[in-house]
């Protein structure tokens, strides 16, 4: 796909550089992002951090120990999701073709922005300085003619970790068209994504050490160790092929809501009062999406680690806490909980847009069930304009009351495991 000039922006150190706008007096410490309790893990290091071998999905524990000096700091998944959606909206002003990958990257297909905007480089430049100026971060840009590239283009422009603090590199990195093998072949073969520890262990097997050295193995070989799915694909990627495009519609295609424990729960009492809570959370969600889903998937993981996994589907598409709790707990009533529940989570998916009401075809006036499940969501719409009104913890489900007070769930609650009590 020729005349392709796709960006890849990644944000430095998102979360703790976020956190540091409004902490400035803990700029130059070690400072770390994410659940602070001993069962809680690493959302994001500081480069001082990180220049003590603290990185993202580390559990908190071992950073502690690796960095006692360090400053930890619950995250705040709200926050982190406003500043995303202004950072968005400067790739939206240069292209309408952005494929967000998380609150913290996405895909720019600028192809068609020159004549408005300049060269990639120049676009990758206003980018930079106008999310600076807004919002007082730095982002690293790559720039190349596909997606791949443009992902280790970036990597090769972000900042290097230190003591001091983050020792900032290029800023942008561009690989020209025409120049792509030049700069992908002596990297070594495991920066290709699909290669992880047993793929590498495989390919170093084959003596295969560098992207030129994969390039330079027949695919048949390739496919005969990997599978011919895996062994094509990287096959491609060690040519610098990659012809997705930049997916700009892409919707969600589920949505959950999942938490550690501090301690382990056991009573079921306890643990249905943490699903109605994540059910509200997420049917929230969904309706705020203005979605509806077909199937419940629920989440059961031990204190051994051991993770169930179990999934219904509704007979209609539906977007109330009540219909998904009704799911969840028929899922969850499947599973001997006794041994005490690590963690536990909900989601919902086969997510379609809401058509608005679902008239039954019921010439008596439709069953007990039909009337409920209009009446669960004309409850659902009022407790939306409520919330709308007064805030997400004025109005809830009474059986999610701890202790007597309702403790509404807000997304992106104890994503990084349970924080100090």
């Amino acid at each position: 796909m020729p005349d392709r000039v796709i960006l890849h922006v990644d944000m430095d150190a998102f979360y703790v550089s976020v956190e540091l706008t409004r902490r400035p007096e803990l700029k130059g410490k070690p400072v770390v992002v994410g659940g602070t309790g001993r069962r809680g893990v690493v959302a994001a290091a500081s480069y001082e951090a990180r220049s003590y071998g603290v990185f993202s999905a580390m559990p908190s524990t071992q950073a502690q120990r690796l960095c006692p000096d360090a400053v930890f700091l619950p995250g705040d998944h709200s926050l982190y999701a406003e500043v995303s959606e202004r950072v968005m909206a400067v790739f939206a002003d240069v292209t309408p073709l952005v494929e967000p990958l998380s609150l913290d990257e996405a895909f720019l297909d600028v192809s068609g922005a020159g004549r408005s905007h300049g060269t990639g480089r120049e676009i990758a430049t206003h980018i930079r300085e106008t999310i600076w100026q807004n919002e007082g971060l730095t982002c690293s840009v790559g720039i190349a003619p596909n997606k791949f590239l443009a992902k280790l283009s970036s990597e090769q422009a972000k900042p290097r970790a230190s003591r001091s603090g983050p020792i900032f590199g290029r800023g942008v990195f561009e690989v020209h068209a025409g120049h792509e093998l030049a700069f992908l072949h002596p990297l070594p073969v495991r920066a290709l994504w699909g290669v992880g520890k047993a793929t590498g262990a495989r390919l170093s097997s084959l003596g295969i050490e560098t992207v030129a050295d994969l390039a330079a193995t027949p695919l048949d070989v390739l496919t005969r160790s990997l599978g011919v799915a895996s062994g094509r694909h990287l096959h491609a990627l060690a040519q610098g092929i990659d012809d997705r495009p930049v997916e700009s519609g892409r919707g969600a295609k589920s949505i959950s809501h999942e938490e550690t424990f501090a301690n382990d729960i056991s009573d079921p009492v306890a643990l249905d009062t943490e699903l109605v809570r994540q059910c509200d959370a997420v049917a929230q969600r969904l309706r705020d999406s203005q979605l509806v889903a077909r199937t419940a998937a629920l989440k059961v993981r031990f204190g051994d680690f051991t993770t169930l996994s179990r999934r219904a589907t509704a007979p209609q598409p539906f977007n109330t806490s009540t219909e998904l709790l009704r799911l969840g707990r028929e899922l969850l009533s499947g599973i001997d909980t006794t041994p005490g529940v690590r963690l536990l989570g909900i989601g919902v998916a086969n997510l379609g847009e809401d058509q608005g009401e679902q008239l039954s075809l019921n010439l008596d006036g439709g069953t007990d069930e039909d009337t409920g499940e209009r009446s669960s969501e004309r409850t659902a719409l009022l407790v939306d304009e409520v919330r709308a009104k007064f805030g997400n913890a004025a109005i809830g489900p009474a059986s999610a009351t701890v202790d007597g007070e309702l403790r509404v769930k807000r997304r992106g609650d104890q994503q990084w495991g349970p924080n100090k009590k």
